[in-house]
């Protein structure tokens, strides 16, 4: 610790003003003159060396009893290592519009309440320390890495117009942290580098409306198993990268309303995340994927526009769909199904689950037209024997989903029946016995397969004339959508 005689008149005066909390304000008066981004170039008058500020912050010169000491800088240029590594602070620390030479060290520290607003400030390190009070880091220009890996923050966290880059492609390196309050990222917060928040504890929830997130080249926020009550991506939040998710827990709400997600490849990753509410509705479709596989959330709130051309649900789960277009009922059936159609490949889980919701909600026609829409696309994966059949069930009965379909086929073919055995004259199997001829009922006794309405084995047409084939045809016809109907109906009461 330096001797107060070697001490500069801006030292002293911070010296003799910390037992009783004073501040010390260094600023010249002017705006142009008090700009932190200036802050390298000014004179003695305005310095502080940070062995000082470290031996205050350590206890040097205690509060005389009743006094609450307090370290409050204004305007400052400091110089050296602010290095509080492992110290034990029981006093608020605030430096606002100053410029710091050296990235300030907070690793293992215990402290109250932290400011640092409007600064320039090469980095900061506070990995493993516990503030018992709020840090803010409001409107300050960080030009490395803010670590806060596995600190616990008892109050809150303000990054509020703040500005973060770093080299190493992680502006903000927060895995493990525990926080118990809010997370604020909002009013023009920047970074320019990924946020990392693995396994982040944040109960009081992480907003970050407008905020902007640029690492093209990687995650722009990873998140991986993070428990939150509430992450807030709103009104005109921006992430040039992925947005990662993965096995995260939202207790309440995950909200991405006028949001821009530019990320390539992957815009959105939410596998295995679970969450209350989803709200997805963004200002664009994002260019890439949204991963929603082995995702479950209570409600998703979204729009016909909020999607990209790929969707990948495979195990994604909800207890209910809300769309900005129709209310509860979710949207039409047709734009839901075209929605699970942007999973890459065949998955029949998206479609059971869709149908389940539809059920659950009392709209069993749009259940069935939606397990109609899973059988189609699963046509397209068999083999040619397999689709051909598939297109038969399909026109026949809708694969057991629309049935009535049968009796539309019986009521064509008879009516053919009509036409063609109507003109003409059969012969008796035995002259002089069985029921007078009919038409209808003979075209009706060669389409019924099982028993028989006494028609077709008491009349015959003569050999190679055309209502002998039309018979048989309508013979096989008969077998054909009966066995249409079992197959299909079987498959349609099995699934139910």
């Amino acid at each position: 610790m330096l001797p107060y005689e070697e001490m500069t008149s801006p030292e002293r005066e911070l010296w003799d003003a910390f037992p009783e909390g004073r501040q010390v304000d260094l600023r010249a008066g002017t705006p142009s003159e008090d700009d932190p981004a200036d802050g390298a170039g000014w004179g003695p008058e305005r310095t502080l060396r940070a062995a000082v500020v470290t031996a205050l912050a350590r206890g040097a010169n205690a509060a005389p009893p009743g006094a609450a000491a307090a370290l409050r800088i204004v305007g400052a240029r400091i110089t050296g290592h602010l290095d509080l590594a492992g110290a034990d602070i029981g006093h608020l620390l605030r430096f606002d519009g100053c410029w710091f030479e050296e990235a300030p060290s907070f690793y293992g520290a215990a402290t109250r309440t932290i400011g640092i607003v409007d600064c320039q400030v090469p980095g900061l390190d506070a990995t493993l320390a516990a503030i018992e009070g709020s840090l803010t880091l409001e409107r300050s220009v960080l030009r490395g890495t803010l670590s806060l890996m596995r600190a616990r923050i008892a109050g809150e966290l303000q990054l509020g117009g703040a500005q973060l880059s770093a080299s190493n492609g992680w502006a903000l390196f927060a895995g493990g942290l525990v926080m118990e309050g809010g997370f604020f990222c909002r009013r023009g917060f920047v970074a320019h580098g990924g946020i990392r928040l693995l396994g982040a504890q944040l109960p009081g929830g992480l907003f970050m409306e407008g905020a902007r997130l640029e690492n093209p080249d990687g995650p722009a926020l990873l998140a991986d198993n993070a428990v939150a009550q509430t992450l807030v991506f709103s009104e005109g939040f921006t992430a040039e990268g992925t947005v990662r998710l993965r096995g995260a827990q939202v207790a309440d709400q995950l909200t991405f309303d006028g949001a821009h997600l530019n990320g390539e490849g992957v815009s959105l990753d939410c596998t295995r995340m679970q969450a209350g509410d989803l709200r997805f509705t963004p200002a664009a479709p994002p260019p890439g994927a949204v991963d929603l596989r082995g995702a479950h959330v209570a409600v998703l709130h979204d729009d016909e526009s909020s999607w990209p051309g790929v969707v990948r649900l495979q195990g994604f789960g909800y207890a209910s769909l809300q769309s900005e277009e129709d209310g509860p009922r979710g949207s039409d059936v047709t734009r839901r199904v075209a929605w699970i159609r942007r999973e890459p490949g065949y998955a029949p889980q998206p479609y059971e689950q869709l149908a389940s919701w539809y059920r659950q909600v009392g709209h069993e026609d749009d259940a069935r037209k939606v397990l109609l829409a899973k059988q189609r696309h699963r046509r397209s994966t068999l083999h040619p024997v397999g689709r051909v059949w598939g297109h038969l069930l399909d026109a026949l009965v809708g694969y057991g989903y629309r049935p009535w379909l049968a009796g539309v086929w019986i009521m064509a073919l008879a009516a053919l029946g009509m036409v063609v055995f109507g003109g003409q004259s059969p012969k008796p199997a035995q002259p002089g016995q069985g029921p007078p001829f009919n038409a209808l009922v003979y075209t009706l006794d060669l389409l019924i397969p099982i028993g028989g309405l006494g028609q077709r084995t008491a009349w015959y047409w003569p050999e190679g004339s055309p209502a002998q084939w039309l018979s048989y045809a309508l013979i096989a016809a008969g077998w054909l959508l009966t066995t249409a109907v079992v197959a299909g109906v079987s498959r349609s009461l099995n699934k139910n």
